[in-house]
């Protein structure tokens, strides 16, 4: 997929995010398509390529209203997910993940002697931005409603004395497997030890599945701790890998998204359309 690709097929499932959003009924693939300015087979292509289902079952998973119902069918309160244990590696999909921590001390020199590459790449979700170490990933974020410049700068800010240089194909590997959705993935994960357990914690939810800040607060022993829980995750630097995206507020409201809301709809939609393809082909 190249970049051009990603990028329009990503815009596509905003538009029609919007048309789903203003519409008071479900819209039909014609009527879909045609607010989108394309042809019901063209639309039809796109969307069986990009996820695997039609464009007219897919619409069910953009409405606000599976994000609100999300919590009611597919909570799940960590203790009881039946993923490994967060300390050896998590799933998505196909993709076997390994992680290390930096140590705090590493931590506190705000990266001083960090060596990281970066790179801009299509994904499923518009550009991306992915960053590593010679340990693993230890960044992605997306540029699509925030812009490249934007991007770089909120993760370089990240680690303000490391060096930083542009270099696609040191990432390929990983990049591929990222975003490929198996193989095996290192993920090399920098912050605080409080926010590193909150995001061990969004390593334990499965696809297709959601949990609240405050069931993460509980789950990490720190149960007042909410408002901190939702910043730790909103500090997340490996986006989609680290799924800070099945973070919902308790109301069953999307709550915030570091890169723009709307790709959290699309992501959580994505996983949704997945999980329902897998699901037949078992």
């Amino acid at each position: 997929m190249t970049n051009r690709n990603s990028d329009q097929i990503y815009d596509l499932i905003v538009d029609a995010i919007r048309a789903i959003d203003k519409a008071e009924a479900p819209l039909s693939l014609n009527q879909l398509s045609a607010e989108l300015g394309l042809s019901p087979a063209h639309f039809q292509r796109v969307f069986s390529h990009w996820v695997g289902i039609s464009p007219k079952r897919y619409q069910q998973y953009l409405t606000l209203e599976y994000c609100k119902n999300l919590l009611r069918n597919k909570h799940t309160t960590l203790e009881t997910s039946n993923y490994v244990n967060l300390s050896s590696s998590s799933r998505l999909y196909d993709l076997f993940i390994k992680w290390e921590a930096m140590t705090p001390g590493n931590f506190a020199s705000e990266g001083h002697n960090l060596k990281i590459n970066y790179a801009w790449t299509p994904s499923p979700f518009g550009e991306a931005l992915i960053m590593g170490t010679n340990k693993g990933l230890c960044g992605v974020a997306f540029t699509s409603e925030v812009g490249r410049e934007a991007a770089l700068k909120d993760m370089q800010a990240r680690w303000q004395k490391a060096s930083f240089k542009q270099n696609t194909k040191s990432l390929e590997k990983w990049r591929d497997a990222a975003f490929g959705g198996s193989g095996a993935l290192a993920l090399n994960i920098i912050g605080t030890p409080f926010q590193i357990k909150v995001w061990e914690a969004l390593l334990k939810i499965p696809s297709g599945y959601v949990t609240t800040y405050s069931d993460i607060a509980l789950y990490i022993g720190h149960p007042k701790a909410n408002r901190a829980v939702g910043t730790a995750v909103g500090r997340n630097p490996i986006s989609w890998l680290i799924p800070c995206h099945r973070a919902l507020r308790k109301s069953g409201m999307l709550g915030g998204y570091h890169w723009g809301t709307y790709i959290k709809r699309s992501m959580l939609a994505y996983e949704g359309a997945k999980e329902e393809t897998q699901g037949s082909l078992n």
